[in-house]
């Protein structure tokens, strides 16, 4: 006798199961169409009274948007509250009718007018309130498609980049030699990218927006560092004192271990430890500990070559003899000891777990200070226009430090604290300097050989974009038109007498949002063959799409299986063809 499980379906129709299996279902199977009505339920947040609506969805877009302040700054319009009206027709009635199934969005804003003759600060002059119809948003049916102009459509969810931070090499493909070169890219929701990446030469670089290459020293002197900072940050330094012949060495038992002596080394009573050109081990070093030497005595060429990681100043004068970074040579060590300098520091550096590559970088690159290096960003994000300070310093304030125009987003600022090692998972949406300089860091770190690059096809350096933000972004971009052509409203004359809904045309939203839901490569028409094709077509996940990938560029590994999509993404539907492994299911 079968027996009678759920009175109702998966996807909610009415109708009676029977199981005829033998044994019980153990697990319920779950409703199956949740990721895309949660995502759509959470942009329109429709039922939630305006004063608890979360920041995301339509309030995130009009909240970004708003407020909209005219050039001369007497004129604010403010956003108060969204809401929604009821759709015109229900769903049937716009198949029928070859109608979009949608409801009218209207925002109530405020329009503040500023006296301009008020001599003291701002003095409100009279205040405006009003609702302005925003367009019209598509309503998700309740099966999970959308009804537009009559025919029912689906958006497919996308699989993108999860922002963050991703190190990476180039598996020894770019030279010939097949040297690991390695690189570095933060990847914002919204804003520049920025690469950092090794060339054959160990020299390191950056660039914004893949454009041309710099000296990533450019990048860490315009965030504020000098030479002196940035090799503290890199390098641990030798101590060294000057004597009238030779110098002598601060013992450190780690750097010397493993080392081949290129003199007798000597401890402090004079007694030779290790032999010239006899390799350094630990029962040396022990050695020279128990004898409690400090300092060792090395010959002058030991010092030549190497790098000094100060500036060194003459006492007297108060002038630079020489600078941070500087190479010892025999005349520069003759110099120092006229002026009397009895001590410097050098960077440490060996070929095997700590390289000079951040010294040679700064050698590569030519400019003097934060200026000199913010001018030369400025050059390359603009060629051809005149750098006046004043609009230097604005584009790089604006390139990764400015809400409105680079957002992390919270996902990605989790991501980056976790992969930088932070145990914060919150923080701002802009980069900060100490972000800059953790990347670079383990950057030069994984150069080192220590640490390991990430795989970009790692689900968890991945995530799906649903329905509801897809729709964000469109609404987002339909909105920044409409606050260009307000602000220039705002600025002609005779402002006073125009009410809210005079100054915005709703056009913009309308059409961005119509361009999506019916033209958009995600947007596709719902598959019908059976209730079951239905689900799994609200459930496929696309690589593909504005943001993605395309079928040309998108290689094998991408496409691939990997161990992560057990128990995600089905590893086996996917189309054969062009498309094989841009498009899964869940």
């Amino acid at each position: 006798m079968a027996q009678q499980t759920t009175p109702y379906s998966y996807t909610e129709r009415k109708r009676i199961r029977k199981s005829f299996g033998k044994r019980e279902s153990v697990l319920n199977v779950p409703y199956l169409l949740t990721m895309q009505r949660e995502s759509y339920v959470a942009f329109l947040q429709k039922d939630v009274p305006p004063q608890k609506r979360k920041p995301e969805g339509l309030q995130a877009a009009f909240l970004s948007a708003f407020p909209i302040v005219s050039h001369n700054g007497f004129v604010e319009m403010k956003f108060i509250e969204f809401n929604m009206a009821k759709p015109a027709f229900d769903t049937r009635e716009c198949q029928q009718r070859g109608l979009t199934y949608a409801a009218a969005v209207r925002a109530k804003l405020q329009m503040i007018i500023y006296d301009r003759e008020s001599p003291q600060a701002k003095t409100v002059k009279e205040i405006k309130e009003q609702e302005v119809y925003m367009g019209e948003v598509p309503l998700m049916t309740d099966y999970g498609s959308f009804i537009v102009n009559g025919t029912e459509r689906v958006i497919v969810s996308q699989l993108h980049r999860s922002p963050g931070v991703f190190f990476e090499h180039d598996k020894g493909k770019t030279h010939s030699s097949g040297k690991l070169l390695f690189s570095a890219r933060i990847i914002p929701y919204r804003g520049s990218w920025l690469d950092f990446e090794f060339d054959p030469k160990d020299i390191l670089y950056f660039r914004v927006d893949r454009r041309r290459k710099m000296p990533v020293t450019i990048l860490l002197k315009a965030i504020g560092l000098n030479p002196e900072a940035i090799l503290a940050h890199f390098f641990v330094f030798d101590n060294f004192r000057l004597m009238d012949s030779g110098a002598q060495m601060e013992f450190v038992a780690d750097r010397l271990r493993g080392e081949i002596a290129r003199f007798d080394i000597t401890d402090k009573s004079g007694n030779v430890v290790v032999e010239k050109d006899k390799r350094i081990t630990a029962r040396h070093t022990r050695t020279i500990e128990q004898s409690e030497t400090q300092f060792i005595s090395v010959p002058e060429d030991y010092l030549v070559g190497r790098m000094l990681a100060r500036n060194i100043v003459d006492a007297d004068t108060g002038e630079i003899i020489a600078k941070a970074n500087d190479e010892l040579t025999d005349a520069l060590l003759k110099k120092l000891r006229v002026a009397g300098v009895k001590e410097l520091q050098a960077l440490y550096t060996n070929e095997l777990d700590e390289g000079a590559y951040i010294s040679q970088t700064l050698a590569a690159d030519e400019t003097a200070d934060q200026l000199a290096a913010r001018v030369a960003i400025y050059r390359m994000m603009r060629p051809g226009e005149p750098p006046t300070e004043d609009a230097v310093e604005a584009l790089f304030h604006r390139l990764f430090y400015s809400g409105d125009t680079y957002d992390l987003s919270r996902v990605g600022r989790m991501k980056f604290n976790a992969r930088v090692g932070r145990n914060v998972p919150e923080g701002p949406m802009t980069l900060s300097n100490d972000d800059i300089l953790d990347v670079v860091k383990i950057l030069v770190e994984l150069r080192n050989g220590r640490g390991e690059v990430d795989d970009i096809d790692h689900l968890g350096n991945r995530r799906v974009r649903c329905v509801g933000e897809l729709a964000e972004n469109q609404y987002r971009s339909g909105l920044a038109r409409i606050e260009k052509a307000v602000k220039e409203r705002l600025g002609q004359a005779e402002t006073e007498a125009l009410m809210p809904h005079d100054l915005i045309n709703s056009k913009p939203i309308s059409a961005a949002l119509k361009e999506f839901f019916g033209a958009s490569q995600l947007s596709q028409f719902m598959d019908q063959t059976n209730p079951l094709s239905e689900i799994t077509h609200k459930r496929r996940v696309s690589a593909l799409g504005p943001g993605g990938l395309t079928r040309e560029r998108a290689g094998f590994e991408v496409r691939d299986v990997h161990p992560t999509h057990y128990g995600r993404v089905c590893p086996i539907e996917t189309p054969e063809g062009p498309n094989i492994g841009l498009i899964n299911s869940l």
